[in-house]
């Protein structure tokens, strides 16, 4: 019988967080690719690194109507597949005024103009993080 500390020393491998990041880095930069070439306005990209445990970067883009909107989250999720993510996940088609792409690493918001404005994304997740106060001993 193993003990525990025999256990953990046999399992799996680590995963590489730096070989994660890479490849979320470099997954970034086709979904930029893919926004611009579905004519996506505004592109904006956001990293989480230090502000969010919900993925390791953020995009915001702008489609110029709601069916725009609708094409351009489908074309990204189209892309997405076809290159192998498989965990894609969207909401908000039914309106197509903001759509959310997920890939677990980089979520994407596709607005129409006015709801970005609105909601105003890039601004709250740009902002730096307070400092955590001092406390005195």
């Amino acid at each position: 019988m193993r003990t525990a500390l025999e256990g953990a020393h046999s399992g799996p491998p680590h995963a590489d967080p730096l070989a994660e990041e890479r490849d979320a880095a470099d997954l970034l930069k086709q979904i930029v690719f893919w926004l611009d070439e579905a004519k996506a306005e505004n592109i904006v990209t956001i990293d989480l690194a230090g502000k969010s445990s919900i993925g390791d970067f953020m995009v915001v883009a702008t489609g110029g109507s709601d069916r725009h909107v609708n094409a351009i989250s489908e074309q990204l999720s189209r892309k997405l597949k076809e290159s192998g993510s498989a965990s894609v996940r969207t909401e908000g088609r039914q309106t197509s005024d903001w759509v959310l792409v997920d890939t677990g690493d980089i979520i994407i918001h596709i607005f129409r103009q006015e709801v970005r404005e609105f909601y105003n994304l890039e601004k709250m997740w740009s902002a730096e993080r307070p400092e955590e106060p001092k406390t005195a001993h």
